[in-house]
């Protein structure tokens, strides 16, 4: 037994790359207890943390250690690689190797760290839905993905700076370096910039929300999407437009959703055959189906004979539906008419069309006239 006890101390003494077997040994074994401790952490979290979470009225909870669970993991891994390598004291010549291993544990540090923070942005995400779902605004509802990706942007930027300062470079030196390069990517992005101010304003106007029918120069359709870069507009005709937030930013939205009622306006042309007293009733009665009609708005509306048209005595019919939607519109207008016509057809009155005399002379000087109608 001494034998192999001897044996293996002379083993264990013998060196690779500078480093003694036993050191490996030593190092291989630290790995070893941090996988299991690995395991240990799922299995904590798997078997008690979450049965004892999902109890909980709170949802914060759950998303909270689903969030950390991950990073958790991998922190037990990163910190017994880093006492396996401290244990292996690695050689600093010709190459020292130590420094980098340390500066490689910092930067998995940072982004194991980082990554806790990022599937935490999410927890932030789910508690700003609870706040913002007792709104009535949906302006909170849109700069919930905005929020999101600039807070989940600011980390990995933080990441990624601290990265570079555990690697050894100046921040600040690597700034002032950039300066020229900063600002060719400034001018490269510009209009990047413009449509990220541009969505700002958007969600800070509100001049549509999503879902809502615009006019906007020669695009009309409905808003589908108001993204970080750009707005997409379903047309009438079932293509998608694609438009940049600064374009539309600057153009005049004529938002029809946002209206009360929907406007009919009609002009009723009668012969010329029609009495004054005959005219006088029929305004009358159409002033009175209007103010009996259940679909037609009760504050405003007018009924007036307005002209002597080329080939009819115009009457204006002007009022507003109680319904913005477009089909229940159309129902209510083509009530209207039909019961126009019934009036008109009771008052024996006949609607006009496009009709001319033309006057014939004859060689004796006589004059005839013959009534022709042109439609």
């Amino acid at each position: 037994m001494s034998e192999f006890l001897v044996t293996l101390e002379s083993v264990l003494q013998q060196t690779f790359l500078g480093i003694s077997l036993s050191r490996f040994a030593g190092a291989f074994l630290i790995l070893i207890v941090a996988l299991i401790l690995k395991k240990t952490v799922n299995h904590l979290f798997f078997k008690v943390i979450y049965p004892l979470v999902s109890k909980t009225r709170s949802r914060y909870d759950d998303l909270f250690f689903q969030s950390i669970r991950k990073p958790v993991e991998w922190l037990v891994m990163i910190i017994g690689s880093f006492a396996a390598i401290h244990i292996l004291r690695l050689p600093v010549e010709p190459v020292d190797l130590r420094h980098g291993a340390n500066a490689l544990f910092k930067v998995l540090l940072t982004f194991d760290v980082a990554w806790a923070f990022f599937n935490l942005v999410g927890l932030l995400e789910t508690f700003l839905e609870g706040w913002v779902s007792k709104t009535e605004s949906t302006l909170d509802d849109q700069l919930l993905p905005f929020i999101r990706k600039s807070i989940r942007g600011f980390v990995v930027f933080l990441a990624v700076i601290m990265t570079i300062q555990n690697l050894g470079y100046s921040i600040s030196g690597l700034l002032a370096s950039l300066g020229i390069g900063g600002l060719a990517v400034a001018l490269a992005a510009k209009d990047t910039l413009s449509n990220i101010f541009g969505s700002v304003m958007i969600l800070l106007d509100r001049p549509f929300h999503v879902g809502d029918w615009v006019k906007a120069g020669d695009l009309e359709g409905i808003v589908e999407e108001v993204g970080f870069r750009s707005t997409k507009i379903r047309t009438f005709a079932k293509t998608q437009i694609t438009v940049p937030n600064n374009v539309i930013a600057n153009l005049a939205v004529d938002n029809i959703s946002r209206r009360p009622n929907r406007r009919i306006k009609l002009t009723v042309g009668v012969t010329y055959e029609t009495k004054p007293e005959e005219m006088r009733q029929a305004v009358s009665e159409i002033r009175a189906m209007l103010g009996r009609h259940p679909a037609i708005d009760q504050e405003f509306f007018l009924v007036n004979f307005t002209e002597f048209g080329a080939s009819s005595l115009d009457i204006l019919v002007y009022c507003f539906t109680t319904t913005v939607v477009w089909k229940e519109y159309l129902e209510a207008r083509e009530d209207v008419c039909l019961k126009i016509m019934d009036i008109l057809e009771g008052l024996g009155l006949e609607i006009a069309f496009p009709s001319r005399s033309i006057y014939l002379r004859g060689a004796a000087g006589e004059q005839s006239e013959a009534g022709l109608n042109l439609s």
